[in-house]
C-alpha cells in the first residue's frame, strides 16, 4: 500500500486502524465484551488524535503520540470474545 503521507502521519493513521479494525464478534452473547473493548480503544484513540491536532498539547509531537497509543491498545487487546471467522477450540461449538 502506498501513500503520499509523511511517515509520522502515516504511522498515526496506521495505530488508529489498528485501534478500530479488530475482529467481529462471532456470537451475540460475545457483543458485549467485543463492545467494551472496542470502547476503550476508541476512547485512547480520539485522545492521541486530539493532542495531536491541538496546538498546545502537541508539544510531544505525532511520534510520542503514537506510540503512547499503542501502548494503550496493548492493554485493551481484542481477546476476551469469539471472533467471527476465528477457528474452534477444544472442539467447542459455537
Amino acid at each position: 500500500m502506498t501513500h503520499n503521507l509523511p511517515e509520522p502521519a502515516a504511522d498515526l493513521l496506521r495505530a488508529v486502524l489498528e485501534a478500530l479494525d479488530i475482529p467481529h464478534p462471532a456470537t451475540f452473547g460475545d457483543s458485549e465484551k467485543h463492545a467494551r473493548v472496542l470502547e476503550d480503544r476508541v476512547m485512547h484513540t480520539v485522545i492521541a488524535l486530539r493532542d495531536v491536532l491541538d496546538d498546545e498539547r502537541s508539544a510531544l509531537g505525532v511520534e510520542w503520540t503514537t506510540a503512547y497509543l499503542r501502548k494503550r491498545l496493548a492493554e485493551h487487546p481484542p481477546t476476551g470474545y469469539r471472533a467471527a471467522g476465528a477457528p474452534r477450540q477444544n472442539g467447542s461449538q459455537a
